[in-house]
């Protein structure tokens, strides 16, 4: 009978651990909510960001032309009422590559910088958590890896994994890896010897279930932060690797593929060139602004 009582006491100490978690979880996500909300300069990023997804899915609805269609006859055409921001050097309309290319653009940052934050978040929980020589290890390969400059490297696995926008999204994930590492690393070191992590373990519950059910979710934040930031970066470099012949290439409507194919004819047409570098520079100055604004709200110090 001691037997049974001491079980439930057990299972009731755990469901206590995990309701108050709960709670606390809850209140921080709508105090986070509402401090984001009052950061009008990040709001009209993320509402940029929106319009700009939005407008990359309904893009067979709203482009005018087929990205792809070819007209010689009205090759390297200015902005005018046919075609409102111009056509390139092959008579293709620059607004319908611009629409589509919001899909192919957006799908390289977001993959990148997914990919390089989930495989972080995997060997950056196990170097904080358990330490020791494993912990060696990873910050080790991670010292190696941000020993080669970002562009080179990237430059180095697109080379190697050949062009396309499944090599690019891997190329361009690598340099945010270790970043996440430490990042997370550093959060667990200070977590892991926290009052809650020690009653999950006084009622025997395991490593992984404390790590991913206790330790982890407490220490995304700054992570979330580095993610948000991480797009706009990402972008930025696929667009560079386009234009240095590497990563996605023409006819794919790539923003940064377009600035490559257009700048042959940057003297006498300057808008096939700085159309697209202009929403470049625009999904990254929305994605800055949102990383700025998370920045500020998930940080009790930052906030007001």
């Amino acid at each position: 009978m001691s037997d049974v009582t001491a079980g439930i006491g057990v299972l009731n100490a755990e469901d206590d651990v995990l309701l108050r978690e709960r709670s606390w979880k809850d209140r921080t996500f709508f105090i986070v909510l509402k401090q984001f909300s009052r950061n009008k300069l990040a709001l009209t990023g993320l509402i940029i960001i929106f319009a700009l997804i939005l407008m990359g899915l309904l893009a067979p609805l709203i482009a005018p032309y087929n990205y792809a269609s070819i007209d010689p006859v009205n090759a390297n055409q200015a902005p005018s009422a046919a075609h409102w921001f111009g056509t390139d050097s092959f008579g293709r309309d620059i607004l319908s590559r611009i629409i589509y290319g919001a899909r192919y653009s957006l799908m390289i940052g977001f993959g990148s910088g997914l990919f390089g934050t989930l495989v972080g978040v995997i060997f950056g929980s196990i170097a904080g958590y358990f330490g020791g020589k494993v912990e060696t290890l990873i910050l080790r390969v991670c010292d190696v890896i941000q020993s080669i400059p970002n562009m080179l490297l990237c430059i180095i696995v697109s080379q190697t994994l050949g062009r396309g926008i499944f090599p690019t999204i891997v190329a361009l994930s690598f340099y945010s890896m270790p970043q996440v590492v430490r990042i997370l690393r550093a959060t667990m070191l200070n977590l892991r010897e926290q009052e809650f992590v020690e009653a999950s373990r006084a009622i025997n519950c395991s490593n992984l279930r404390i790590m991913i059910s206790h330790i982890l979710p407490n220490s995304l934040s700054p992570v979330i932060v580095s993610f948000s930031m991480t797009i706009g970066m990402k972008i930025m470099q696929s667009a560079g690797l386009s234009f240095l012949g590497l990563g996605v290439q023409d006819p794919i409507p790539e923003w940064g593929a377009m600035i490559a194919a257009g700048r042959a004819a940057l003297r006498y047409s300057p808008h096939v060139v700085l159309i697209p570098g202009i929403f470049v520079a625009l999904v990254v100055l929305a994605f800055n602004i949102v990383g700025d604004g998370l920045r500020d709200a998930l940080d009790p110090k930052l906030r007001r």
